[in-house]
């Protein structure tokens, strides 16, 4: 029926299923379903597939109608061992979209204006509606204003409806203007630990048809999801739009690697210390583009919050997916959370019929992976970090000391600070809160358990919980210049943290909750004492932020903080009590106790056994039913927002926070031909590994920024700013926030930050003036780029941002797949050098003027040759 309504809504006529002989009838518990059976294809090469390729097989066959999914895409998958190499083009059509809102407010914004664009081309704007379910989130706005305080969450919460108050009634229209659409209000958690606890369904029920859940995010981490067995993964507002109007996606058939568990964590290891030793064996395997399947033993020793935790990371590790089939594990954890008895027995019925459902015991044959298998045991797992920049650079605590201490001497990148010699001691004094303490390098400001990753894992958060108990008992405490927050994944969290009476603890440290949503992961750590800002930056210090995130990017988590490390939420606790990464916890002590005496970290440090105790009893079914029972419903303030029922909305002129994007207010029915450039200008000559981040940054807007003074221009004042991924709703803020991290490095000036060369007149300005002077003259622009091009969060904006600067290609030695995508869906032309070849290779210096033509459209997998012609100019 899904197909057949995509049909009629794009404006073909309806093909019968091929496939439909494969249509079988199941009975559960007294209903019955139908569901198009694989094993009925009887076909040999099926139960070789790995199981996340059986779900797309399952896909393509319920969805064929010989237009946009065709039988030869059926042949394709199910020839997945010889197809996965060949570079194959499949189409997939996702069962459901999932939103955050930084990036689920662009999204709907150009839905409104698609509508708008329709009406002006004589047409029915009703038309432009999501087909398929579309879950959007609210937990990105909320920032850390408030720590430390009793009342912080209430008013994070205040400050977060005064700020986005636009927004939030903007988005309010949207759920009840377009069809399939819910709004899970701010307060209510963080949208991948919500769609793991609540939203998936692993199986589908629609119209009596059963078919496995499938998904696509906005945002890179919407992979936690395939811990629950659910295929799914990030990709950028462009290409979700085009899923929830019915479009399917167009995707390169993934090779598969194999990774084999075995053994069992030792007792003083954590998930966050296995996902962090996995991202960094994937990424010397190098999985970009791959999914990746978990098997063996090991997974039966891992809860399936463990193993979410693992898939959660894969953008991290490079891969599309992290997946881990259904099993028994599943459906427990299914139960755990209060899903139904009938639904739970739907789910195995359907699963089993289909072989997809998986045991781990070493009974069933092994499916076919890509080239050698990976094979990690579990007990050689060591506590470890990662940072200070990269969620990759795996550090073992007990090397910790040293690593610090060599990354302030290496050369500045991404294990270096360049600290010189003479500066490695400097120290000053701050008074904060009545209480006066030394502050030096690796000073730890921020210590924030916060991100889904882990806090979605009670285990996790339960070992927290417990030490930060047997650190109150013995007397430790944190010093006043760490800030401390709590931003539990949902309502759940605090529930359970309650009932086992840790929270109390918690807050004994200053870590009270400070909000329900993603908060210092995505950099909205707020604000640091200001007098304590004032001595990191006029001493230079590299300051250190210790969080249980996922990403740890340079200027994302605080402006003025150097040193990121991602750990679990025991290790942020026990790094808030030491004040300081420079610290060797088997020798040093992490404090002194009540008499005095020296505290070491292993005497506070619960092992698994005791972690699992608390934990198993202390979770039930009952907290998640009633905390998920109303979800929809939101708090006071969500519902005290006022909307109209317009089908079309209406632009407020005054506002900045939403406008009317200009990319669908020129539309015609005729798309362009292919540009040819003529006397392009760099805008930016980048290294390696340049994020998203940096590209579009999603934190504090500075006050002298082009977007700043676009603000004050207007009447806001700083305390009114909020952040880039709040503004993301105004294009004119985005265009100004294009390339504005304050961290970014640009080879055409001499010094670190958003300032670029315009080439015509010689003179060093902001990187969005420069654009601006370039198309007031009608100059096209590029940008060079090393490897790893566009990594990191999956924002649309990083595309869209330079489009408006007039961007035309990227020239990079390669690309991050979910932003390649984005670039190619904003008409940027994303280009590789030859292999061995870059920017430097070639001895370009950023000031040649760039030409190409000869573009014609052409298949996947072909090479494109484009003639750059570079006219050096003499000056």
């Amino acid at each position: 029926s899904d197909v057949y309504k995509r049909q009629e809504y794009m404006g073909f006529s309806s093909q019968p299923n091929p496939f439909g002989s494969l249509r079988k009838n199941l009975q559960v518990g007294g209903k019955s379903y139908d569901y198009f059976s694989l094993p009925d294809l009887k076909d040999p090469r099926l139960e070789r597939l790995p199981y996340s390729i059986r779900v797309l097989l399952e896909s393509a066959i319920r969805n064929c109608d010989e237009f946009s999914i065709k039988g030869r895409d059926v042949e394709k998958i199910l020839n997945w061992e010889k197809t996965a190499t060949q570079s194959v083009e499949i189409p997939f059509l996702p069962a459901r979209v999932i939103l955050q809102d930084f990036t689920g407010v662009p999204a709907v914004v150009d839905l409104a204006a698609m509508r708008d664009a329709v009406v002006r081309l004589g047409g029915d704007p009703t038309k432009i509606n999501p087909l398929c379910p579309v879950d959007l989130v609210i937990d990105h706005s909320v920032q850390a204003d408030s720590a430390k305080r009793p009342d912080s969450l209430d008013r994070n919460e205040e400050i977060e409806f005064k700020r986005n108050y636009e927004r939030f009634q903007f988005l309010k229209w949207g759920s009840k203007a377009f069809k399939n659409f819910l709004i899970v209000p701010p307060g209510s958690g963080i949208v991948h630990q919500v769609n793991l606890e609540f939203l998936g369904r692993v199986v589908f029920k629609q119209d009596n048809l059963l078919y496995p859940d499938s998904l696509v995010g906005t945002d890179s981490h919407t992979t936690m999801i395939n811990g629950l067995g659910i295929v799914g993964w990030g990709v950028g507002g462009i290409e979700a739009e085009a899923v929830m109007l019915g479009q399917v996606i167009s995707m390169v058939l993934p090779e598969v690697v194999g990774f084999r568990l075995t053994g069992k964590l030792r007792q003083h290891v954590t998930s966050t210390d296995l996902v962090l030793t996995i991202t960094q064996i994937l990424r010397k395997r190098g999985v970009v583009g791959k999914f990746v399947e978990f098997f063996g033993a090991g997974c039966n020793n891992l809860s399936l919050a463990d193993r979410a935790t693992i898939s959660n990371m894969a953008p991290e590790y490079g891969a599309t997916m992290g997946f881990f089939a259904v099993d028994d594990n599943t459906l427990d954890y299914l139960r755990l959370t209060g899903r139904t008895d009938e639904h739970i027995e739907t789910v195995k019925q359907y699963l089993q019929s289909q072989n997809l459902f998986r045991k781990y015991d070493g009974s069933q044959k092994d499916p076919v992976f890509t080239g050698d298998i990976l094979e990690l045991d579990l007990s050689t797992v060591e506590p470890c970090l990662s940072g200070p920049k990269r969620p990759q650079d795996r550090v073992l605590l007990s090397h910790m000391k040293n690593d610090f201490s060599n990354c302030l001497t290496n050369a500045t990148g991404f294990k270096g600070f360049g600290v010189a010699k003479e500066k490695q001691s400097t120290a000053a004094q701050v008074t904060i809160d009545g209480e006066t303490n030394e502050v030096k390098h690796g000073a730890v400001v921020i210590a924030a358990i916060t991100s889904c990753t882990n806090t979605s894992n009670p285990d996790a958060m339960m070992a927290a919980g417990l030490l930060a108990k047997k650190a109150v008992e013995l007397g430790l405490k944190v010093k006043s210049y760490v800030k401390t927050t709590l931003s539990p994944g949902s309502n759940v969290v605090t529930r359970y943290f309650n009932e086992t009476g840790v929270q109390k603890y918690l807050e004994k440290l200053g870590f009270y909750t400070a909000g329900y949503g993603c908060m210092t992961c995505i950099g909205n750590s707020g604000e640091i004492d200001e007098k304590l800002n004032d001595v990191i930056n006029k001493q230079d210090l590299v300051a250190a932020a210790v969080l249980s995130g996922n990403r740890n990017f340079e200027a994302r988590i605080h402006p003025s903080v150097k040193a990121n490390y991602l750990a679990s939420p025991a290790l942020v606790v026990a790094y808030a009590l030491a004040g300081r990464v420079d610290i060797d916890f088997d020798k040093e002590p992490i404090g002194k106790g009540n008499n005095g005496q020296d505290v070491f970290l292993k005497d506070i440090w619960p092992s698994r056994d005791e972690v699992a105790r608390i934990t198993t009893g202390s979770i039930k079914p009952e907290q998640f039913k009633e905390i998920y029972g109303t979800i929809d419903t939101g708090r006071s303030r969500w519902n005290d927002l006022k909307v109209n029922s317009d089908q079309i909305y209406t632009w407020n002129p005054e506002s900045t926070y939403i406008k009317e994007p200009p990319f669908f207010q020129n539309l015609s029915l005729d798309p362009p031909g292919f540009p040819t450039i003529k006397g392009a200008y760099c805008l930016c000559y980048l290294g390696d590994s340049v994020t998203t981040d940096h590209i579009s940054p999603a934190g504090n807007i500075a006050k002298n920024s082009p977007a700043g003074r676009y603000l004050q221009e207007r009447g806001v004042n700083k305390d009114d700013f909020n952040s880039y991924g709040s503004r993301r709703g105004n294009f004119e803020i985005m265009e100004r926030g294009t390339f504005a991290n304050t961290r970014i490095i640009n080879k055409l000036v001499d010094k670190v930050g958003p300032q670029t060369v315009h080439i015509p007149s010689g003179k060093v300005m902001d990187i969005y003036d420069a654009a601006d002077a370039y198309q007031k003259d009608g100059k096209s622009l590029i940008v060079l780029a090393g490897t790893e091009y566009g990594s990191g969060s999956s924002r649309d904006w990083a595309a869209k941002g330079p489009f408006l600067q007039g961007v035309k290609a990227v020239i990079a030695q390669s690309f991050e797949r979910i932003h390649r995508s984005n670039l190619v869906g904003m008409g940027i032309l994303p280009l590789e050098f030859l292999a061995g070849q870059s920017a430097e290779t070639l001895n370009l210096t950023g000031k040649e003027a760039v030409s190409y033509t000869h573009l014609r459209a052409h298949e996947t997998g072909r090479n494109l040759v484009c003639r750059l012609l570079l006219e050096k100019k003499k000056k």
